[in-house]
């Protein structure tokens, strides 16, 4: 009974002090190794406190089986009387599989452990020299370098050392293996070292002193002859140093029986892996000023001289440095660092995103590249912010002002926890990743290596994505904030940016006015009152979305004039406050162009639409209509009535088109919509539902204003065109046909009077100049054009389509369809104008050559003088009409047989066609496209440019804000146009083959 009770006993201990296998710890601390310490608690206890108690185990009993008697019983005394030694073993062993396998092939190793016992003493570049010393060759070389490895990791482990000093350490400790393997390459060659100067000099992490623990490690090399007698020319001096650096990336880089120490990447040099692998001096210097990238200059923040002839080498630094600091004065600098920032989250794989500790958003990248731009942009006068380290860096940004002092220190917490994570996951196996692992023991180990114990996954996760977060909001607000504190009043002896400083960091933001932006910060940020306060705490988010958009200035300034308009309002400034996406949605309309601006800047009020949730989803036609005439019939007057209709006509428009620009655009609440179609029908929708509407009202107050209640004539406005079709555009007139029939007791020639006098006080009203934009009302496409009655009886419709009917106005009545007055009227017209756009025994061949004719001729004639016919939406290749006119043509060979057809939506009727069989479903994909992307960029053109177009702005600002509402990210304009042209150019194709029959 004794021996079961003791096992359990002992089970249960060994769960209490953290294994996860008690059956194995078991039999694993029966080892006969292990028997002098077995019974010890205090061994017990020391491996409880391990990352991995069973890992750190089964290391310990693996290094005891390597050992002889004598050297085990060393190890066994060391390890149960000296606690500093026995915490640094057992805790390399339980976080590191990789480096309990080197203790066991190299069972003596475990010596290097009692070097640097005092806290406060760390090794430097000699100390790992003297141990690298012994090492000849490749292979001793790695065994040397793992044995160094050994001594950081136990430190690291214990907590001896911080993020930062590990970090520190493992890059000295490259700076010495760099140092032996150039040894190794110049003893096998010593007639190339004495022809020539090699410098190594090291970049990214190693230059900057914060390498990991697997990491490639970045350098450049540079050489010179060697002077002396037996010195070379130049160009053998250069092909002695190539065959050095490259026998010394090769003595690094290579797997040997003890696998490899690093690769040694020599990417970053010139040209890249295109270039030549050594330069002279005066070499490198030539292509950085006339060829190199902004990135290059900003690889080169962290360039330190490391190996070889040292003098070469900081001479190189110090030639490069000035060019570094004007980096952020070069023409492309604001595009370039955008492509950079893209093209980080761009290379990640989807499945691995939420997993990425480097490059995902709030990961290390996020800090490293804040911090590098800061620096590049404020280092031009401060020569404290040239430094190699991040944190370093972020601290000296602090000093200076550049960062707020409590953004530095949550952002250097963030950066030390995501890089303390980064080098415990690397420690394990000694493999290079930036992946957080999803493997529960993994996670559970890498918890504990933290020093997270209670529940460490879950703890793990809490602290990963806490500390994500503040990247995230801090990458965008330590760009911002102290530009606020320029411009706003200080107490006295705070630190605060200059105005030179503001401007520079403005324009390195994208604000192509940095001295107005700065007189707008000032004037919404200045003060003590509570408005001012509020606009503190808002603008530096805002500050980074307008900087995020085509054109930032016009974003600030927008917000300074909704400011000035409502900011004594108080649901104006709280909405924004404690709303996310109102403030969100508000930086992308103000800066994503002029018409939603404009609309807003009439009634600022609307702004409330924007924290509303509900609040940028287009109404419907019956709510309109009767908030139309409800508001008509409250006016005083047919002026003051369609006044008030023009007014909700506006704030409709502006909800339609901020709900267009969020849904295009995105938010961080709100991705951006998928799927074009969706968005061009619910604008068209949208559109057509509030001209009905405005349109019903203004004929109600004509009526009313004249005749009271009831007009002598029945009365019916009938949508034409994109109206008709529902697919309105925001440049889009009103095309309408006019129908009036007397009512029986009515007189004739009174009752023509009315419906004209109606017509014109319509189109009167709706056109007053007033702050609203007016409501174009087009009848051209009535019956004889603009020669004929503008408004003709129905019966006059009837004797004049029977008679003289041609063929291009049974084409247009496609899209004839009741909008407002008398509905029964409406449906009428319909019903006789039905036997003319579907035709029963479809078009005759005489019809189809005059419709192709004046399709052919309207390419010819219409398009504009100096257009580019592959860039015109409407009349261009592929475009809207080409399309149109081919469904068109469709609608009446086939729409008398086919009922879906019988539609005035181009998009139902292609669909309908597609399922009829009448164009095939690739042909039917294919113009659906094109007519999607056409109408989109009609639509963006008014939106960017408040003025209708047809075709791309020529502006550089306003093509690259059209390119974002089309869900092209910045930089990628010359996409746009190419993909506009290919999709466009298969459009036109098919328009061929079915419309032409070519």
């Amino acid at each position: 009974m004794s021996a079961p009770g003791r096992r359990s006993s002992t089970f249960t201990r060994l769960l209490r002090h953290g294994f996860t296998d008690p059956s194995a710890a078991e039999r694993l601390l029966d080892a006969p190794e292990l028997a002098a310490v077995r019974g010890d608690p205090v061994l017990l206890d020391a491996l409880g406190a391990t990352a991995d108690p069973d890992l750190a185990l089964l290391g310990l009993v693996r290094l005891a089986e390597a050992q002889d008697p004598a050297e085990l019983r060393v190890l066994l005394d060391t390890l149960v009387t000296a606690k500093p030694m026995r915490d640094r073993l057992l805790g390399v062993l339980g976080a590191s599989e990789a480096l309990g396998d080197h203790l066991a092939r190299h069972p003596r190793d475990w010596h290097a452990l009692v070097t640097y016992e005092a806290a406060d003493l760390h090794p430097g570049v000699a100390d790992f020299e003297r141990g690298l010393a012994g090492a000849s060759d490749p292979v001793s070389l790695r065994v040397a370098y793992r044995r160094c490895l050994l001594s950081i990791a136990a430190r690291d482990v214990c907590g001896t050392t911080g993020v930062a000093q590990t970090a520190a350490e493992l890059a000295d400790l490259a700076t010495a293996t760099l140092r032996a393997a150039l040894d190794i390459a110049r003893a096998a060659a010593p007639e190339d070292a004495a022809m020539c100067r090699l410098a190594v000099v090291a970049m990214g992490k190693c230059g900057g002193h914060e390498l990991n623990y697997v990491s490639d490690v970045d350098v450049i090399f540079v050489a010179e002859a060697a002077e002396g007698p037996r010195g070379a020319d130049e160009d053998k001096a250069l092909r002695a140093a190539t065959r050095l650096a490259s026998h010394l990336m090769r003595v690094c880089s290579e797997t040997n029986i003890e696998g490899t120490i690093w690769p040694v990447d020599a990417n970053l040099r010139p040209e890249g892996r295109n270039g030549p692998l050594v330069r002279t001096l005066s070499s490198h210097l030539a292509y950085y000023q006339r060829w190199a990238k902004t990135w290059e200059f900003q690889a080169l923040l962290k360039a330190r001289a490391v190996a070889g002839d040292l003098a070469l080498g900081e001479a190189y630094v110090e030639a490069v440095s000035p060019l570094v600091w004007q980096a952020a004065e070069r023409e492309n600098f604001v595009p370039d660092v955008q492509k950079m920032r893209r093209r980080v989250v761009d290379n990640i794989p989807a499945a691995q995103i939420d997993r990425e500790l480097k490059l995902g958003p709030g990961g290390l990248r996020d800090v490293e590249f804040a911090v590098q731009l800061l620096q590049l942009v404020h280092g031009r006068s401060d020569a404290t912010l040239h430094q190699g380290s991040t944190l370093g860096a972020l601290e000296a940004l602090s000093a200076g002002g550049y960062v707020g002092r409590a953004d530095a220190v949550q952002l250097d917490e963030a950066y030390r926890f995501l890089r303390a994570m980064e080098h415990r996951i690397q420690l394990y196996r000694l493999r290079r990743t930036h992946l957080v692992p999803q493997d529960e023991a993994d996670l559970r180990r890498l918890g504990r290596s933290l020093g997270l114990r209670t529940e460490p996954v879950a703890e793990l996760n809490r602290a990963w994505r806490r500390h994500a977060s503040v990247v995230r909001r801090l990458h965008e607000k330590i760009f911002y904030r102290p530009l606020l504190d320029a411009v706003a009043q200080l107490a006295p002896g705070e630190i605060r940016l200059s105005p030179k400083a503001a401007g520079q960091r403005l324009e390195a933001l994208g604000y192509a006015d940095p001295a107005s932006a700065l007189r707008h910060l000032e004037a919404l940020s200045s003060g003590v009152t509570r408005k001012a306060a509020i606009q503190r705490t808002l603008l530096p988010v805002l500050l980074g979305w307008f900087a995020d958009s085509a054109d930032p200035d016009a974003g600030l300034l927008g917000f300074r004039k909704v400011s000035d308009a409502l900011g004594k309002t108080p649901w104006y400034l709280r909405l924004l406050r404690d709303e996310g996406a109102a403030a969100e949605n508000l930086a992308r309309v103000l800066s994503a162009g002029r018409l939603a601006p404009d609309l807003l800047l009439r009634a600022p009020e609307a702004v409330a639409l924007l924290g509303d949730p509900e609040g940028l989803k287009p109404r419907g036609r019956a709510h309109l209509e009767q908030e139309v005439l409800a508001a008509v019939g409250r006016a005083d007057g047919a002026e003051a009535a369609v006044a008030a209709a023009r007014g909700v006509r506006r704030r409709e428009l502006f909800r339609t088109a901020a709900g267009d620009l969020v849904g295009s655009y995105g938010t961080e609440e709100s991705p951006a919509e998928q799927d074009p179609g969706a968005l061009v029908d619910r604008v068209g929708n949208a559109l057509t539902d509030l001209n009905a509407a405005t349109l019903a009202g203004a004929l109600r107050a004509a009526v009313r204003e004249r005749w009271g209640d009831r007009l002598p004539t029945r009365f019916a406005v009938i949508g034409m065109g994109r109206f008709g079709g529902r697919e309105l555009g925001y440049g889009s007139d009103a095309d309408v046909l006019f129908v009036h029939e007397p009512w029986e007791d009515a007189d004739e020639q009174e009752a023509a009077r009315a419906a004209n006098t109606v017509v014109a006080e319509m189109r009167r009203l709706l056109q007053l100049p007033t702050s609203d934009p007016p409501l174009l009302i087009d009848a051209d496409l009535r019956p004889e054009g603009k020669s004929g009655p503008m408004v003709r009886t129905l019966a006059s419709y009837a004797a004049y389509y029977r008679r003289w009917s041609l063929v291009w106005e049974s084409q247009a009545l496609l899209r004839a369809h009741p909008m407002a007055g008398d509905a029964d009227l409406g449906r009428r017209f319909v019903e006789l104008v039905d036997p003319l756009r579907y035709p029963e025994a479809g078009l005759g061949e005489d019809a189809v050559r005059e419709i192709r004719r004046l399709k052919a001729r309207m390419e010819s004639e219409r398009l504009p003088r100096g257009a580019d016919p592959t860039l015109h939406a409407k009349l261009g290749r592929g475009g809207l009409s080409d399309v149109e006119w081919t469904v068109q043509l469709t609608q009446m060979r086939h729409g008398a047989r086919v009922p879906g057809l019988r539609t005035t939506r181009t998009r139902e009727a292609l669909a309908a066609a597609r399922e009829a069989g009448l164009i095939a479903a690739d042909d039917a994909a294919v113009l659906d496209e094109a007519w999607v992307l056409a109408t989109r960029v009609r639509n963006a053109v008014m939106l960017v440019r408040g003025r209708p177009g047809d075709t791309f702005p020529s502006d550089g600002r306003e093509l690259g804000a059209v390119a974002r509402y089309l869900g092209y990210e910045a930089g990628h304009v010359g996409d746009m146009l190419d993909d506009y042209r290919r999709t466009t150019r298969r459009a036109r194709a098919v328009v061929d083959e079915l419309f032409y029959g070519s």
